[in-house]
């Protein structure tokens, strides 16, 4: 008896075992099928999700970007792109130069004439911009248009040419709306740069060296919420902090236009490129420009608060090592800003805002970000060992 048992149970456990095998063998050999044949993975398909796909859930199908978005179907890199590009444009400078005619006739010239110079109009296209509305506002970088005196274009996939009719620069990023008229141009679709992760694939459109329109380049996300100081041109130094690190080859001329993500929507605006290495190049976080461009919609200006300091983040560990509370150690304080008002002083550590505190992913400048101009906001910030708190009033960015 206990022998027919036990040669039931072991029957039993192959049995069992031989139909877990063959589920094994016809889902393997299944999902291969259904792989090369429909694209989607059948492991996928009964969880919920499809890779490499587009969002099942855009947030606006009203472009052409959005519409192939609603497909759902694979979409490639070159798909996107030929799609973005149509709501990427090229900026373009008219400046008055001197411009020699025929620089050897004077050379040439027996009676030793000095070959007058013409004054010229020029036009050199210097940056990249975006869509980011119907109405003919396009963004790009404060210093691509820091010439007041200037005149500038917009040129379009198409080549067709328009004139700006008014700049509107950002005082306290390097960023700058530009009004056209006449343009049916349609706007980007603009992502969420707080769920962005290091690692994912990205794509960088823009008028490389200004050179060469639309040119297409790929990398991923290297690093979040980097600090670095831009410089160049007419726009000086400036401060830039959290910004967004990608390989992807970021060249003179592409400042100002998009990073996208593998859906196809803006998740940061290129802004400077490393001088000193290869393969490093930085953009801003489209979240601080969509609070620009909300802002500007409403007041019809950008009335950003300020508080006016520069610093670096002091990390945790950086924090204990040197016996120092961690937070924003204060470099330099702008005379006649909110933060000179509040006492703060070079050498200072601003630990929380209204109490929050200031660490590795939550740093000064996001939280700024979000107030309005006349915001009252309590500070905490350590001195030679004291911890002072003061509420100060956010002002305008002159």
């Amino acid at each position: 008896m206990q022998n027919e048992l036990t040669q039931k149970s072991t029957l039993r456990g192959f049995v069992i075992g031989a139909s877990v095998s063959a589920i094994v063998l016809i889902s393997f050999f299944a999902g291969a099928w259904a792989d090369r044949v429909f694209v989607v993975k059948p492991v996928d398909y009964f969880a919920g999700r499809r890779a490499g796909t587009i969002s099942d859930n855009p947030s606006d199908f009203s472009s052409k970007l959005g519409a192939l978005m609603q497909s759902g179907g694979n979409v490639s890199v070159a798909d996107v792109a030929e799609v973005a590009s149509e709501s990427v444009v090229t900026v373009s400078i008219k400046t008055r130069q001197q411009v020699m005619q025929n620089p050897l006739r004077g050379l040439l010239d027996f009676n030793f004439r000095q070959e007058m110079p013409e004054v010229k109009e020029v036009q050199q296209d210097i940056g990249t911009g975006f869509v980011v509305d119907g109405s003919g506002l396009i963004v790009t970088n404060k210093h691509v248009v820091s010439d007041a005196t200037a005149q500038y274009k917009i040129i379009d996939k198409n080549n067709k040419e328009y004139e700006v009719k008014n700049i509107y620069r950002d005082p306290s990023t390097d960023m700058a709306i530009l009004k056209i008229e006449g343009a049916t141009l349609s706007p980007m679709q603009l992502g969420d740069s707080d769920k962005i992760r290091v690692g994912e694939p990205v794509i960088a459109i823009g008028t490389a060296l200004g050179d060469f329109r639309h040119t297409v380049t790929t990398g991923v996300i290297s690093g979040l919420g980097r600090g670095i100081t831009a410089f160049g041109g007419m726009a000086g130094t400036e401060e830039l902090e959290n910004v967004i690190q990608t390989d992807a080859a970021i060249n003179p001329g592409n400042s100002g236009g998009p990073l996208l993500n593998a859906k196809g929507e803006v998740i940061g605006v290129n802004v400077a490129v490393s001088s000193n290495a290869q393969n490093i190049g930085f953009a801003l976080p489209i979240n601080v420009i969509k609070n620009s461009v909300q802002n500007f919609n409403q007041t019809g200006q950008f009335d950003r608060p300020f508080f006016g300091v520069r610093y670096r983040l002091i990390s945790r560990e950086a924090a204990l090592a040197n016996e120092v509370p961690q937070g924003a150690y204060i470099q330099d304080v702008i005379a006649g800003s909110s933060a000179e008002d509040a006492g703060l002083k070079v050498g200072d550590i601003l630990t929380k805002v209204d109490g929050k505190q200031l660490k590795d992913d939550l740093n000064l400048a996001e939280i700024i970000n979000t107030k309005k101009v006349g915001d009252t906001i309590k500070i905490t910030y350590w001195r030679d060992g004291d911890t002072i708190e003061k509420s100060v009033t956010l002002r305008k960015a002159e």
